[in-house]
C-alpha cells in the first residue's frame, strides 16, 4: 500500500457563523490522483486551501508526511497549486514565468534553463520560451500555469477548477494531458471540481462531498455502480431513484412490483431507496415487462435516445436506441444486477424523479454553478 502523504482530521471551519466544513477527515497516498467534487458550496476548495494553507480550520489537523502543517505558511508547504483564474504575470514572457519560482531560489541559470526545457516539453509548450504570455489561448496559458507549479518538484500538486475556463473540446483535451502529467512525474494530485465527467475520468479516487461533509469516497467506478445515498446518486451521472422496501435479502419492492436484486443486509421490511441507472433499463414489449407506462418524451442524443416515462405518477428517464414515440405504452424489463439498494438519509425524496427535467434546467443549473464557484 502507498504511504499516506496528506492527512486531515477532524477539519472543521466556518464563516460568518456558518459551517462550510464540518469535522471531515480525509487521507491522500503518494502519487494518487484524487478528485474533490461537489456542489458550489460544499467545502471542496475550502479543504484544498486548508491543505495549501490559504486557510486555517477553526479545528483540526492538517498532516503532510507525519508532520503536523496547521502553523506552517504556504511558501513553507512542499504544495503547489494551480488556479482557475491561472494567476501568471503578463509582463513576463513563458521562459520567465516558468522559471519564477526557481530564480526565487537563487538556483543557476544552467539548471533552470533545463528546467524550464523539461517543463515545456512535458505540457507540449515547447518552442514556447519567448512567447507573451497575453497572445497565448486559454489552454496554452493553463499548460503554463501547471510548468511553473511543477517546476519546483513539489510532492503535492492542488488543482482549484484549473480547466472551468476552457471550451469543451479543450477541457477533454486537458483532462487527457493532466492524467498523462500526473502518471509521468508521479506527484499527487488533488484536483477540485463539479464537473462529474471530468471527477470520474481523471482521478484514481473521488471523494464526493455535501453540505461540507464527506457523502462518500470511492473509486470512480465504485461511486458510480455503488452509491451510498440519494445525493451521491443524483450528482453522479442520471439515476432514478425510487422509495422501496427491502422484503428480504436478494428480493426488493418498488413501483407497485417485486423485483429480484443482488443486495443484503437489510431488515426484513426495511424502507430503502432504490436506484435505477436510465442506460440498464430494457425496453421490451408489455407482455414481457416487468413495468409499464406512458412516454412523456423523447430527446435524440446521437447514440440513444433518452425517453421520461410516466409509471403511475413517478417520471423514469430511460435511456435506448430503440424509438418509442410520446404517448406511447410501453414495458420495460429490469435485471437483478441493475437494481442498487440504499438506505435511507436527509437526501431520500429529493431527487430521482424527472417530472421537472429538461435539457434547459440543466445546462442552465451548470452556468449557475460555474458562475458561483
Amino acid at each position: 500500500m502507498k504511504n499516506i502523504i496528506v492527512d486531515l482530521k477532524n477539519i472543521s471551519k466556518s464563516y460568518d457563523g456558518e459551517t462550510v466544513l464540518d469535522n471531515i477527515s480525509l487521507y491522500i497516498r503518494e502519487n494518487e490522483f484524487i478528485t474533490l467534487l461537489g456542489p458550489s458550496g460544499c467545502g471542496k476548495t475550502t479543504t484544498l486551501r486548508i491543505i495549501a494553507g490559504f486557510e486555517t480550520a477553526d479545528s483540526g489537523e492538517v498532516f503532510f508526511e507525519n508532520k503536523i502543517l496547521n502553523d506552517i505558511p504556504p511558501y513553507k508547504r512542499n504544495i503547489n497549486t494551480v488556479f482557475q483564474k491561472y494567476a501568471l504575470f503578463p509582463h513576463l514572457n513563458v521562459y520567465e514565468n516558468v522559471a519564477f519560482g526557481l530564480r526565487l531560489k537563487k538556483v543557476k541559470d544552467e539548471e533552470i534553463r533545463n528546467k524550464v526545457k523539461e517543463m515545456l516539453a512535458m505540457v507540449n509548450l515547447k518552442g514556447f520560451e519567448k512567447r507573451n504570455i497575453n497572445t497565448l489561448s486559454g489552454g496554452q496559458q493553463q499548460r503554463v500555469a501547471i510548468a511553473r507549479a511543477l517546476i519546483n518538484d513539489p510532492k503535492v500538486l492542488l488543482l482549484d477548477e484549473p480547466l472551468g475556463a476552457l471550451d469543451l473540446k479543450l477541457r477533454k483535451d486537458m483532462q487527457n494531458e493532466l492524467k498523462n502529467i500526473q502518471l509521468k512525474t508521479g506527484i499527487t494530485f488533488i484536483y477540485v471540481t463539479h464537473d462529474q465527467e471530468e471527477a470520474l475520468s481523471m482521478s484514481d479516487t473521488v471523494v464526493v462531498m455535501a453540505d461540507g461533509k464527506i457523502q462518500q469516497i470511492g473509486t470512480p467506478t465504485d461511486i458510480y455502480n455503488e452509491p451510498k445515498n440519494a445525493f451521491v446518486a443524483d450528482f453522479i451521472g442520471e439515476s432514478n431513484i425510487i422509495d422501496g422496501v427491502m422484503l428480504e435479502d436478494y428480493k426488493a419492492k418498488f413501483s407497485g412490483q417485486v423485483f429480484e436484486c443482488l443486495d443484503t443486509g437489510f431488515k426484513k421490511n426495511e424502507a430503502v431507496d432504490i436506484v435505477v441507472r436510465p442506460e440498464d433499463v430494457d425496453v421490451v414489449s408489455l407482455d414481457k415487462a416487468m413495468l409499464s407506462g406512458i412516454v412523456t418524451s423523447v430527446t435524440f442524443k446521437g447514440v440513444h435516445y433518452e425517453i421520461i416515462v410516466d409509471i403511475g405518477g413517478f417520471k423514469w428517464m430511460i435511456q435506448t436506441t430503440d424509438y418509442v414515440g410520446v404517448d406511447e405504452k410501453i414495458g420495460l424489463y429490469i435485471e437483478p444486477d441493475a437494481i442498487h439498494v440504499m438506505k435511507k438519509s436527509l437526501y431520500s425524496d429529493m431527487f430521482g424523479d424527472y417530472s421537472s427535467f429538461s435539457d434547459e434546467l440543466e445546462k442552465l443549473s451548470d452556468a449557475t454553478e460555474v458562475i458561483e464557484e
